[in-house]
């Protein structure tokens, strides 16, 4: 029974945007839902967001910024991730453990057998039973955070999006190696196409693995 489901990808591929969609079409469907996100959901995890995301020009270094990312789970899941899954919710997850290894793995040059072990402790064996890996192209990612940040007249890039280009495609490139490793818990969903297309190819999974 699917009870945990993650939402991954690059910058400006959407997750937040179809968490919400989803969110909607399974309460139509009378499922009951917990939405939630890494790092920030919980009152400790807003901090530690701040911290990671917000922390100005300071350098933050890779095995720092991996231990903030660890905290932020340990605590998300003992607080609410595990809490919801026992109630019988569905829970939608913006980010989880394989943004670790995206990120601070294939992105910083972590060694990944031991972002693994880490992760491992990290989320206490509750692990996702569906991810869906929302991918499109780094500058079109790229391009839709920027026009994001523009609207909502927010004039300062967060640490990531401050990034080389270069290090948004190593990123995608883990996910991906990550996809095609894991096929029984990967959906890769084309995020290129219009936001309507991309909730419609994911309702059809979750009719068809979840309802």
């Amino acid at each position: 029974m699917i009870r945990f489901v993650s939402f991954e990808g690059g910058d400006g591929t959407g997750k937040s945007t179809q968490i919400r969609a989803l969110e909607s079409y399974l309460i139509r469907c009378g499922r009951s839902c917990a939405v939630t996100c890494e790092p920030g959901g919980t009152s400790l995890g807003k901090l530690i967001r701040q911290v990671l995301l917000e922390v100005g020009d300071h350098e933050i270094a890779p095995s720092t910024e991996l231990f903030l990312y660890l905290a932020d789970r340990a605590q998300h899941v003992s607080q609410v991730i595990r809490p919801a899954i026992e109630s019988g919710q569905i829970v939608l997850c913006d980010r989880f453990t394989d943004s670790t290894v995206a990120y601070q793995g294939y992105g910083r040059g972590i060694d990944i057998k031991n972002l693994r072990q880490f992760n491992e402790i990290a989320d206490d064996g509750v692990s996702p039973d569906l991810t869906f890996l929302l991918d499109c192209p780094v500058e079109l990612g790229l391009a839709r955070t920027n026009q994001r940040r523009s609207v909502a007249g927010e004039l300062r890039q967060d640490r990531f999006e401050r990034e080389k280009i270069e290090f948004h495609e190593k990123i995608r490139a883990g996910f991906l190696t990550m996809a095609r490793a894991e096929p029984a818990r990967f959906r890769v969903i084309d995020a290129a196409q219009p936001v309507e297309e991309v909730a419609r190819d994911i309702q059809k999974i979750i009719d068809e693995e979840v309802l």
